[in-house]
């Protein structure tokens, strides 16, 4: 089958279509014939080798697919079958013809959608879940800061937000992508590049501040989110696209507003806890992943479909063939796409 894959870490242009073994589904795995998969972060990190795959991962690009179930490892339950239309969280291996999925991260595909539209929702919307209801337990009128407001994932979150009767807030570095969050829900929206983002959310909040953060930035935000946190409040970082070195008094300022702090990796968490207890409190949490996407799919997956309300959208920003994806890794480099960047697979 042929892959995304690179020979060495560096830039763009060391990705290239290679010719690979095509996996074969271990016990209770399922094997999925992809039509298009999305690119992430996390993506260009591993490109750069800055961000290997979990132990046991695939080595190929790719944390989301959308295809079409091509075969049954031994052990599967019965609830997929051949043919069946999927999306699947993965730890790897999504840009590709074929990966292999544990059948508990597989989810179907609602009704009338296509295989590009299912290829944004897997990692970037089940990530915006895990941290605002798994992480963040966001309640009905709390007030939420998304930060990147208009990727893949923080377009999920402002809908989320609204799914949960709160109120989204983004930040965003161009108008025109605070207007696509506007689009999609945002209550309000600044432009960190030109406005400080605490002091206006301070004054749409009317002084009261935010009470969870959704960061992706890290380091170089933090005295602006403590500044326009709430007392009692959640900041919630998943990324450190400005690096995570802080000078300054932090715990001090995180204190007086008696605040707290979590952090959240998905990709790196174990499927399943193995036979025992290793020394690791995520193993008291086995199949942290699968409940993640039995609750999405109860929860959320029912609103991506006609006629539910409220109607959730995923946002394809483009779609690259798998043969240009270096293409694809230098516009995400240039942070101008509002939404999921997508890769369509060759037949």
């Amino acid at each position: 089958m042929f892959a995304a894959y690179f020979d060495c870490p560096g830039g763009p242009e060391n990705l290239y279509m290679k010719e690979v073994m095509k996996p074969n589904p271990g016990e209770g795995e399922v094997l999925v014939k992809v039509s298009a998969s999305a690119l992430n972060r996390a993506d260009l990190l591993q490109r750069r080798g800055k961000y290997p795959p979990p132990k046991g991962a695939s080595d190929i690009l790719g944390l989301e697919a959308a295809g079409s179930v091509a075969g049954l490892g031994p052990g599967c339950s019965g609830r997929w079958k051949i043919s069946d239309s999927v999306m699947a969280l993965l730890a790897g291996g999504g840009q590709a013809q074929y990966v292999t999925v544990p059948e508990g991260l597989l989810m179907p595909i609602p009704k009338d959608m296509t295989f590009i539209q299912a290829a944004a929702i897997p990692e970037a919307w089940l990530t915006a879940f895990q941290l605002l209801h798994f992480v963040g337990k966001v309640q009905e009128g709390e007030r939420v800061l998304i930060h990147a407001g208009a990727s893949g994932v923080g377009m999920a979150a402002i809908q989320l937000v609204r799914l949960a009767k709160a109120i989204p807030i983004v930040t965003a570095g161009t108008q025109e992508k605070l207007e696509a969050t506007a689009n999609a829900g945002a209550a309000a929206g600044f432009n960190y590049k030109n406005e400080d983002f605490s002091e206006k959310v301070l004054e749409f909040t009317q002084g009261c501040g935010v009470d969870i953060i959704l960061d992706c930035v890290g380091a170089s935000y933090w005295e602006k989110n403590l500044n326009c946190l709430s007392t009692d409040g959640r900041w919630i970082i998943y990324g450190l696209l400005s690096g995570g070195e802080v000078h300054g008094d932090l715990l001090a300022r995180l204190l007086s507003k008696r605040a707290s702090i979590h952090t959240s990796l998905l990709r790196s968490r174990d499927k399943e806890a193995s036979s025992g207890y290793k020394q690791c409190m995520q193993c008291f949490f086995p199949q942290y992943k699968e409940r993640l996407v039995r609750a999405f799919a109860e929860e959320v997956l029912p609103h991506f479909s006609g006629g539910a309300s409220p109607r959730l959208q995923p946002f394809v920003d483009s779609v690259y063939p798998l043969h240009a994806i270096a293409e694809a890794h230098r516009a995400m480099e240039e942070n101008k796409n509002i939404g999921k960047i997508v890769i369509e697979i060759p037949v």
